[in-house]
């Protein structure tokens, strides 16, 4: 059977034969036991309905052993025997191009080279997964093979509801993930209900389809990383010689040491798992793995006199560095932390003290102790960074939920006023305020022919446009445009390319419209050879509200609310976006933010032309319009900009109140 023969067939009629568990996989850890006996049989129950009720009473038993085994029913019978990944869009069978290259990246998402535990359906952040399990997967690849442009894929947590009659002008695909009701939306609530098939965690572009591999991830901290350096630096210098202290290469694709070479710094990231460890050493992502404590030392302090660019791994807790290097009075310049703290109790963060392999079975089979645990070692860890904070550390919490979590569990994290955090999140510090409020964002685009000839004139294309931008643009957005173009011309160099052909930068609204146009017309001209797909990170201006991570600059009260995602998403459908999605989730946790994102197929037509100025001018301007509501100085300067060159916008903006009028009214 070809390739496309097994993509149309969907859930095969016969049971494929039983695959082997691979172990050099890296594979998810094994979930809590949380459902009662009523539950279990509901969620075999739920599994079930997938198949012809003639193959229920061997799936029932292999159904029920996997939710023993792992926490959750993964059906790994049914994983495809083909490769996953970005094949070439005229590959998939299909009867419209937007379907096909919907296709193309949901199989990057999945690609081993990609996604963290690659057999459980799961692309990056510890449990960011694409589908629940691979009935759902061969389902919604069997739909989006007979999709037609006059019908939406309707997906449910992973789950294809179905195809519905709608117009050529409506989203292809619309996604939805983990929407809990409010007061079922805790912790313990998703371990719950994703146990039973019912809903899933998406992350942020995994529930999406728009992962893109590290380079995201990686483009991002580099930003930060560079503004981080700029605010601690006295006279204007690089971080030439300067330590930046991070953890997890797991969750966070290996992104820091990367970010590190390229800001120009000396990176450590201490990571536990020694197969990630060994993948990103593997991948080019680090420079130098190191396992002992003391020879790390010795590394670093050479590092710090030579003014070396290096990125060092310390297989190991970052609890220990933190330790070390107070007690040897070696200076960290920078400080993050970047394990999945979303994800605590189930894989995310590993207390210091105890191996991995223990952590794993204690996670999974003594779940109370294990959060003890993690507890006792977020509260160490904290106590570990006030020492180098007190010697001048710049620390910041990289939208992880690090600082929300250590507050749970009683660490000294609280300012003064007992209500703010010590440290500032990352937005709220430097891409807040530097680049969010002036409509700069991660604007990502992936070639679906995958060829990298294609790629490389996408980079020249944007980098023109750039540089032609940047000739009037205003003094308040020459830093983030400088950084961009220096990004876009280095992005070959530093071999960014992780799966897909794919790119990201940071533009505004004006960037994005004029980059995309450009594509468009390049599509057209058969200068690029197949369809563009353009997306975004849900980090973003407009498209996540995250009180601790997207929206921590945001003090008028509105940072708990979520109206922007919602509105963010409805808009870009009914603007002309080829599939949109919203989540509970992804960063900082569920429950802890709502993340809204799109996709938009570029195939050279003049209705992609339309659809792409009508949708990107909403979904950078919807946020910046909220932020100067808020009364963010930066943001009401980009609305009023916008409002200049869209007579057809028109934005209430705040009257700003004088202090002292407030101070004797309670």
């Amino acid at each position: 059977m070809t390739f496309q023969d097994q993509i149309k067939q969907g859930i095969p009629n016969e049971l494929p034969s039983i695959k082997v568990y691979n172990r050099a996989i890296n594979h998810a850890p094994k979930r809590k036991d949380i459902l009662s006996k009523v539950e279990k049989e509901l969620a075999i129950r739920n599994a079930l309905r997938y198949f012809d009720k003639k193959h229920h009473p061997i799936l029932a038993k292999e159904f029920a052993e996997e939710l023993k085994e792992y926490g959750r029913i993964y059906m790994h019978r049914f994983r495809p025997d083909y490769k996953m990944y970005a094949r070439p869009i005229n590959e998939f069978p299909g009867k419209c191009e937007q379907a096909k290259a919907i296709m193309h990246m949901i199989q990057n998402n999945l690609d081993d080279a990609v996604a963290q535990h690659p057999h459980e359906l799961i692309t990056y952040g510890g449990n960011g997964a694409v589908f629940q399990n691979w009935a759902q997967y061969l389902l919604a690849m069997q739909y989006l093979s007979e999709l037609e442009e006059d019908q939406t894929l309707v997906i449910y947590s992973g789950h294809s509801m179905g195809m519905f009659p709608s117009h050529r002008n409506a989203p292809r695909v619309v996604v939805t993930n983990g929407m809990m009701i409010p007061n079922y939306s805790k912790q313990d609530d998703w371990e719950k209900f994703n146990a039973l098939g019912v809903t899933q965690y998406g992350q942020m572009t995994a529930g999406s389809f728009m992962y893109i591999g590290p380079q995201g991830i990686v483009h991002g901290t580099t930003i930060t990383v560079l503004n981080a350096g700029r605010k601690i630096a006295k006279n204007g210098e690089d971080l030439a010689g300067k330590l930046f202290l991070t953890s997890g290469l797991g969750g966070m694709s290996g992104a820091q040491p990367k970010a590190g070479n390229i800001a120009g710094c000396i990176t450590v990231c201490a990571e536990v798992n020694p197969k990630i460890t060994e993948i990103r050493f593997s991948q080019g992502w680090i420079d130098e793995k190191i396992t002992d404590l003391n020879s790390l030392v010795s590394r670093v302090q050479k590092a710090k006199e030579n003014k070396e660019v290096v990125s060092i791994a310390y297989l190991g807790n970052i609890v220990e560095v933190w330790e070390k290097f107070a007690e040897e009075n070696l200076y960290v310049d920078l400080g993050s932390d970047q394990t999945s703290l979303h994800n605590p109790w189930a894989g995310g963060y590993y207390p210091v003290g105890i191996s991995f392999e223990d952590a794993n079975e204690m996670m999974a089979n003594n779940p109370e102790l294990f959060k003890e645990k993690v507890q006792e070692s977020l509260r160490r860890q904290t106590i570990a960074i006030n020492k180098h904070t007190a010697k001048g550390t710049y620390f910041f919490d990289y939208g992880n939920a690090f600082l929300l979590e250590a507050s749970r569990a009683g660490a000294d994290i609280m300012a003064e006023n007992g209500i703010d955090f010590r440290y500032p999140s990352y937005v709220q510090d430097i891409m807040g305020p530097m680049c969010f409020d002036y409509g700069f964002g991660p604007f990502r685009w992936v070639c679906t022919s995958a060829n990298p000839t294609d790629l490389e004139k996408t980079d020249t294309i944007a980098c023109e446009v750039l540089e032609e931008l940047m000739k009037n643009s205003p003094i308040e957005i020459q830093q983030q445009m400088a950084d961009n173009i220096q990004w876009i011309k280095g992005a070959q160099e530093n071999k960014l390319v992780v799966g897909s052909q794919a790119r990201i930068l940071y533009a505004d609204a004006e960037g994005r419209m004029k980059i995309a146009e450009a594509f468009n017309n390049a599509v057209k001209n058969n200068l690029i050879s197949a369809p563009i797909v353009l997306g975004r990170d849900h980090h973003d201006v407009s498209g996540t509200d995250s009180p601790y991570r997207e929206t921590s600059n945001i003090y008028d009260g509105s940072q708990f609310t979520a109206d922007m995602a919602i509105q963010n998403v409805i808009g870009d459908s009914f603007r002309g976006a080829t599939w949109v999605s919203i989540h509970n989730g992804g960063g900082v946790g569920w429950g802890e933010v709502i993340n809204g994102g799109f996709g938009m197929v570029l195939d050279g037509s003049i209705e992609a032309e339309k659809r792409l100025k009508s949708m990107l001018f909403w979904d950078v301007n919807n946020g910046i319009a909220r932020r100067n509501w808020a009364r963010n100085e930066g943001a009401t300067f980009a609305i009023k900009r916008a409002m200049e060159a869209e007579p057809k916008l028109k934005v209430t903006l705040p009257n700003l109140v004088d202090d002292s009028l407030l101070q004797d009214l309670f």
